[in-house]
């Protein structure tokens, strides 16, 4: 399965390198020299990497083909994708890639059903699930505080201390 891992932004300095919007917890692997990767759309690639770095905490990437500011910026927004099989890169049984999450029906400890989820927001403290319930969105924080039993399988999670969240 092809997911998307980073989002070119724009191009930094004048020999062909790009600012990258990192969407994958594996970086190093996924944007190793010599990777190459499909990308949305599909007439932008696909991209080999010629050059990794880490510049004032932004990854830049250079692509083979691409040797100026100009050609870069051809590239800006294109979603840059990788293939993966997410039951495979789960290193615990505490992990879970995004695909896996979505769409997951949302009960407490009653059984009272929540909704599903609808999005997966990425945010600096922690993830945070976004569940369509009653005509709106309702943020449940995705720690084991809030989402102790996560079954990928049923595609159920349960969730505990929800009116803390209210």
């Amino acid at each position: 399965m092809f997911l998307v891992v980073g989002r070119i932004g724009r191009a930094h300095g004048v020999r062909g390198e790009a600012t990258i919007e990192i969407h994958t917890d594996n970086p190093e692997a996924r944007f190793a020299i010599g990777s190459i990767l499909k990308t949305d759309p599909e007439d932008k690639g696909p991209l080999k990497i010629a050059a990794a770095k880490v510049h004032s905490g932004t990854l830049l990437l250079s692509f083979e083909g691409y040797h100026d500011r100009t050609a870069v910026e051809t590239l800006r927004n294109v979603l840059l994708l990788a293939d993966i099989n997410p039951k495979e890169s789960n290193i615990s049984e505490d992990d879970f890639h995004i695909s896996q999450i979505l769409g997951c029906k949302v009960i407490d400890r009653v059984g009272k059903e929540w909704g599903e989820v609808k999005e997966v927001l990425q945010l600096p403290s922690q993830d945070t699930l976004v569940v369509g319930y009653q005509g709106r969105d309702f943020l449940i924080p995705f720690v084991k505080h809030f989402t102790p039993e996560i079954d990928i399988a049923s595609k159920i999670i349960t969730a505990d201390h929800l009116e803390e969240l209210a």
